[in-house]
């Protein structure tokens, strides 16, 4: 299953076009963080088809952070006489977490419509009382020397000689 789910700030502005077959489709670059702070940030075209297309194009600008899932694809493409492989996410849903102050992402001002927040639709009374469990104080004592039977294991075929008292004999 081919499927990427992206929290990523608008770059660009959507651009709405239409297909030879009159089909809507809309282009928007967006960007996310690296994994880690020396990581620079990354940029991947998003591409909205039909009903969606036209929806990015009307309510998402420059700014908008947004929860972007769809199906990743390398595109081929030529230029000047070499050929090139670019990402696309062909969207299948598109959630907006509002504006962002700065260029990096931080935390949703809103949350999409069809999340449930727990917290906020779970009372207090009804929570169960936390667990609190500790470590022990002190480890059990071990002897220096283990003790061992003097007596020569010995397998046996039968259970019959088996004691559940004695470790140093296994029944096969």
């Amino acid at each position: 299953m081919n499927t990427c789910i992206l929290m990523a700030e608008v770059i660009t502005n959507p651009e709405l076009r239409k297909t030879p077959d009159d089909v809507d489709v809309a282009n928007m670059m967006v960007e996310f963080p690296g994994l880690r702070d020396e990581d620079p940030a990354t940029r991947i075209r998003v591409v909205g088809w039909r009903n969606l297309g036209v929806e990015m194009s009307q309510n998402y600008s420059v700014g908008d952070r947004l929860v972007i899932e769809g199906r990743l694809s390398m595109n081929l493409i030529e230029m000047n006489g070499y050929k090139e492989k670019r990402a696309e996410l062909v969207a299948s849903h598109i959630y907006a977490m509002g504006q962002s102050s700065d260029r990096g992402l931080s935390q949703p001002t809103a949350m999409p419509s069809n999340v449930v927040d727990f917290q906020a639709s779970t009372p207090s009374a009804e929570l169960p009382e936390p667990i609190s469990l500790q470590a022990p104080t002190s480890a059990p004592e071990l002897s220096s020397t283990p003790e061992y039977s003097s007596a020569p294991a010995t397998a046996t075929n039968t259970t019959e000689d088996y004691d559940e008292g004695t470790l140093d004999e296994i029944p096969f």
